[in-house]
């Protein structure tokens, strides 16, 4: 298909498709003034996979952006179909169905439509704007069979710059940081391409107002746990209270090996128990009283710990704490991963330790967030 039949088509069927749709799109809209003409722009037909989203990024009339994208194609490299801005209105630049030069290689060739958003300080402007510009997108994308939804994981849709970024090449983020900035959230604008807008400008498919949820407790306590270890064949080795540094931030003697151990809070309760390479895994010990070897402290004298784990309870009402802790062995320099009681640490989440190797250190607070 020559230049000329193909922008004469373009231009024809243009009103027809858009009244169509009984979207707010309109032939009436579409401003041709700035379009390429029939010796400019790409001659390459594209594949019809995606629709692509921009921002223009630069605060200025969408008319501007389309005098110089017709002025620049060539020497810029750079132009689209359709440019939307100035309170709802449509520039025309490059034909639809043609390769545009927007986002790289891949995306030019399967992108039939490419849709710039002018961007604009004005509310009232920029409610006009997008509704036109969620309209233009999803019409382009039904137009050509493309699925309407918003940066999915297919290779196929309504695409922002910023997934052609992530997937592809270049790196361009928009339109996510302007839309941002007049309070739409990516779940916005997916959920308003897929369902559009009505002619009167009304949301076709309101989302939901969600429930509003509990609010999180601001009464944070300051929780304090004392620990000891037991030097196996020796004595009970001063307790320590959470953890600092040099020979007073943590529980144990460097390169010795430990049997017990036993761990109290100021706040709330915890319950902790210990793996010992002649036992395995010790029962849960709730007390902390290093006179009760049964009861009150987790081990068995004579046998060598090589693991701990710990739960702190939060008590309701109050903000949610937890234990972070970590250990050294007598067979590795430098502590070992963090964990935390929860599991919000990833790869360490289960226990402190390394089985097989005597425990020669060990550390220990309570809080919202670690602090190692």
């Amino acid at each position: 298909m020559k230049k000329l039949n193909k922008l004469r088509w373009v231009v024809a069927i243009a009103a027809a498709f858009f009244v169509g749709l009984n979207q707010q799109v309109s032939a009436a809209t579409i401003n041709n003034d700035y379009a390429l003409s029939t010796s400019e722009g790409s001659s390459l037909r594209t594949s019809n996979n995606v629709i692509i989203a921009h921002a223009t990024g630069t605060y200025a009339p969408a008319i501007n952006n389309a005098i110089f994208e017709k002025r620049t194609w060539y020497s810029n490299g750079a132009y689209v179909q359709y440019i939307v801005g100035d309170g709802g209105k449509i520039y025309r630049v490059g034909a639809e169905g043609y390769q545009a030069w927007g986002a790289g290689s891949w995306a030019n060739a399967n992108a039939p439509v490419q849709i710039e958003l002018a961007q604009t300080y004005s509310s009232s402007e920029f409610k006009q704007d997008y509704i036109t510009y969620v309209n233009l997108l999803r019409s382009s994308a039904i137009k050509y069979g493309i699925p309407t939804d918003v940066d999915s994981s297919a290779w196929c849709g309504v695409k922002s710059h910023l997934w052609i970024t992530n997937h592809v090449w270049g790196d361009h983020v928009d339109p996510y940081g302007y839309l941002a900035s007049h309070g739409i959230t990516k779940a916005q604008f997916a959920h308003d391409v897929k369902y559009g807008f009505s002619s009167s400008g009304n949301n076709v498919n309101p989302t939901p107002t969600p429930t509003p949820k509990p609010s999180t407790p601001t009464d944070k306590k300051a929780v304090h746990v004392t620990y000891a270890l037991h030097q196996k064949g020796k004595k009970w080795l001063n307790p320590v209270k959470d953890f600092g540094s040099g020979s007073n931030g943590f529980a144990g003697v460097p390169n010795s090996v430990h049997d017990m151990l036993y761990i109290k809070v100021n706040h709330g309760s915890t319950k902790y128990r210990v793996h010992t390479k002649e036992d395995g895994w010790l029962p849960w010990i709730k007390k902390a009283d290093k006179n009760d070897t049964v009861n009150g402290v987790a081990g068995v004298k004579g046998h060598t710990i090589d693991g701990v784990q710990m739960y702190y309870t939060t008590p309701s009402g109050e903000t949610y704490q937890q234990a972070y802790y970590r250990s050294q062995t007598t067979q590795r320099a430098n502590y070992l991963g963090t964990c935390a009681d929860n599991g919000t640490v990833s790869g360490y989440d289960s226990w402190a330790g390394m089985l097989g190797e005597p425990l020669d250190r060990l550390q220990i607070h309570i809080n919202d967030n670690s602090k190692y």
